[in-house]
């Protein structure tokens, strides 16, 4: 569904992208930090498969209601690289995340990481996040150049090229379906919890799939 232009441009940052990654990769990873927001739900229903019941081949089979997820639900921003999260943040009930919004979250990534990633400030952070308003406005990209970070391109309308997209939240999003939260807290706790319960070895693993899905662009485009 991309036009001619957009395709374009997907193939050049992939190129840009896959060939900056092979130049180093172990440099690239240990660089790059990646950021996205989803909203999680009080309670979202479990899939066909993880509510699937096992029956006699005679028995009749169970009834299943339409469920649909919660009306309360909690904007979540999550920062992280290879070693794991970052820095997440919570956006207050009737708020919305503004290009100024976004540029104080920039400063307080930066807090985090010089708290938390000793020496990754002075070899330099790539930041990887979507082009989003919020993200792409000129305070925000004002306040990440004055952070330090490089920004790093992204094709528009490109989900599978976001690593939040494509492998954090739909990882979280399976392992917390299902459970009913009483409130934003409780909502906020299961992710807290979840994320940082995850050891280095998958987050690693998240990050280094971008070379496969640059590959794959490349290819794809080309066929087309």
């Amino acid at each position: 569904m991309l036009t001619a232009e957009q395709k374009q441009n997907c193939v050049h940052v992939s190129e840009e992208l896959l060939e900056r990654y092979r130049h180093d990769p172990a440099k690239f990873i240990s660089q790059l930090v990646t950021q996205d927001e989803t909203w999680i739900h009080h309670f979202d229903p479990e899939s066909k498969q993880q509510s699937m019941q096992w029956k006699h081949v005679e028995s009749p089979p169970p009834k299943k209601f339409k469920v649909c997820a919660s009306a309360g639900k909690v904007m979540a921003s999550v920062f992280w690289d290879s070693q794991g999260v970052i820095m997440i943040d919570y956006l207050e009930q009737g708020k919305t995340i503004t290009g100024d919004y976004y540029a104080s979250l920039l400063v307080k990534l930066r807090d985090a990481i010089k708290d938390k990633r000793r020496g990754k400030l002075r070899n330099g952070v790539l930041l990887l996040h979507d082009n989003a308003r919020s993200h792409s406005s000129r305070i925000a990209v004002a306040s990440a150049k004055q952070c330090g970070f490089e920004l790093l391109p992204h094709p528009s309308y490109s989900p599978d090229l976001a690593p939040s997209d494509f492998y954090l939240f739909p990882e979280l999003k399976e392992n917390i379906r299902g459970q009913v939260f009483d409130s934003d807290y409780d909502v906020m706790s299961a992710v807290d919890t979840w994320l940082h319960d995850q050891d280095r070895v998958f987050y690693e693993h998240g990050l280094k799939q971008l070379e496969k899905r640059w590959q794959n662009v490349l290819i794809f485009m080309v066929i087309m």
